[in-house]
């Protein structure tokens, strides 16, 4: 068996930078929800952050593995005076749905929540023991 040499704190930090990197990207996909136009003739499209442990065998720290493009259909709305419409008055819209986003955010939240709880208990657990070697 191999020793794992990661410490509680490395891993509930690794946990909160992980999260807090979804959250910007949560939050790049909700501003952008309403943008037809990046630049290049396409909407925008969503983002997510893949994950993954550094370490299969073993419990260890997790960190940002990629940033992919969610590849599912844009919407389209009926709309024929927006610059961006076609023939048929339809704009394409971001592939976003702000409902599910905010839900992804919360779950973020909550999971960032979780990692700094770990660190103030582990905080704690070494006050006491300090406490007890006086």
């Amino acid at each position: 068996m191999q020793v794992n040499s990661f410490s509680p704190i490395d891993i509930s930090i690794s946990g909160m930078r992980a999260q807090s990197k979804n959250m910007e990207i949560i939050s790049s996909n909700v501003s952008n929800a309403r943008t037809t136009d990046t630049g290049n003739g396409q909407p925008y499209r969503r983002i997510e952050a893949m994950f993954r442990a550094e370490d299969k065998d073993n419990i260890s720290p997790v960190q940002l593995d990629d940033i992919i493009q969610d590849m599912s259909p844009f919407y389209k709305i009926l709309n024929p005076g927006h610059p961006q419409a076609d023939e048929s008055g339809y704009v394409t819209m971001p592939n976003v749905t702000v409902p599910v986003e905010l839900m992804n955010l919360t779950v973020a939240t909550r999971a960032y929540q979780a990692n700094a709880a770990v660190l103030k208990r582990y905080q704690t657990m070494v006050d006491t023991t300090l406490e007890l070697l006086r």
